[in-house]
């Protein structure tokens, strides 16, 4: 009697202790409150994360830095003041130069006796030479192109090898063009002062500026050679600067570091041609076109002079 009060009695036990573990067990189970939190907190933390990355982004992304190019020195031949022509060859004296380097004769000796007492002979002796009557030589000038004094290497200069043109819509975006590489138009001569004078801010309200010491100015420039119409625009913009254009020369400045980007452009694309730069290049064109927000250049065509 008292095994079987004993088991009823451990029975109960146990199963007290089986239902204790089955309220632990409820308490441990995820509700759905639970689940929405966790949900919630998961959410948060994803989209925390996903700021701080593209937080991270924006600091490192900025606005990007232009790679500094190596400046590309070229050495042009030019011959200064020295007239243009096609040959620089020694040039023949004239028949009165002839008169100082040939070496008399005994018959000339002993006709110079005679001129010192006849003044009608010596009056004849200058014609009655052998040598070329003419005192004109036959030199062709010099076959150097205009520029620095010196022979310089055998290329061709990058003002007369370069053609800048512009893909524009009107003068608005013209000026922009030039605003955008700081180009600055300028006007000079005409029988006024020795000045340059020179007009920026373009597309803006034009600002004019004076160089009064011209030959320190050392950038390039050009200058449209036919008649179109962003050279009326020039003079139109030139005007509004204030600057009279009248029988003047009418040029844009190249700023240093715009030509040396597109000096670089020139020897990337030669080189890809084949070509030995700048010696093989006789004309290279570029052309201006919108490029997103700004502008850029590029190469068009580009000739090569003959046996390069």
């Amino acid at each position: 009697m008292s095994s079987i009060i004993d088991q009823e009695k451990r029975t109960d036990q146990l199963e007290a202790a089986r239902q204790e573990r089955e309220h632990e067990r409820e308490k441990l189970k995820l509700s759905r409150f639970d689940s929405v939190t966790s949900l919630f907190l998961a959410l948060i933390l994803f989209l925390g994360a996903f700021v701080f990355m593209m937080f991270v982004v924006w600091l490192l992304s900025g606005e990007p830095k232009p790679i500094a190019l190596a400046p590309i020195i070229e050495n042009p031949p030019g011959r200064g003041e020295n007239p243009e022509g096609f040959e620089r060859d020694f040039e023949p004296p004239g028949a009165e130069e002839v008169e100082d380097l040939m070496e008399p004769t005994l018959a000339d000796t002993i006709e110079a006796v005679t001129d010192a007492v006849s003044s009608v002979a010596a009056s004849l002796t200058t014609a009655d030479t052998n040598a070329t009557a003419s005192t004109q030589g036959t030199g062709q000038g010099d076959s150097r192109p205009p520029g620095p004094m010196g022979e310089g290497d055998d290329i061709i200069g990058r003002w007369e090898r370069w053609e800048l043109t512009f893909n524009a819509k009107g003068k608005k975006d013209y000026a922009k063009q030039l605003d955008f590489y700081n180009i600055e138009l300028a006007a000079f001569g005409g029988g006024g002062p020795n000045v340059i004078e020179m007009a920026n801010n373009l597309s803006g309200s034009p600002t004019k500026r004076v160089n009064t010491q011209p030959k320190t100015e050392e950038r390039l420039y050009f200058s449209w050679k036919l008649s179109n119409p962003l050279l009326q625009f020039d003079r139109q913009l030139l005007t509004e600067a204030g600057i009279r254009i009248d029988g003047r020369n009418v040029i844009r400045f190249v700023p240093k570091d715009l030509e040396n980007r597109l000096a670089n452009m020139e020897k990337e694309y030669a080189e890809g041609k084949g070509k030995k730069f700048p010696h093989s290049i006789a004309k290279t064109v570029f052309e201006s076109t919108a490029n997103g927000s700004g502008y850029t250049f590029s190469i068009v065509s580009q000739r090569y002079r003959n046996g390069y």
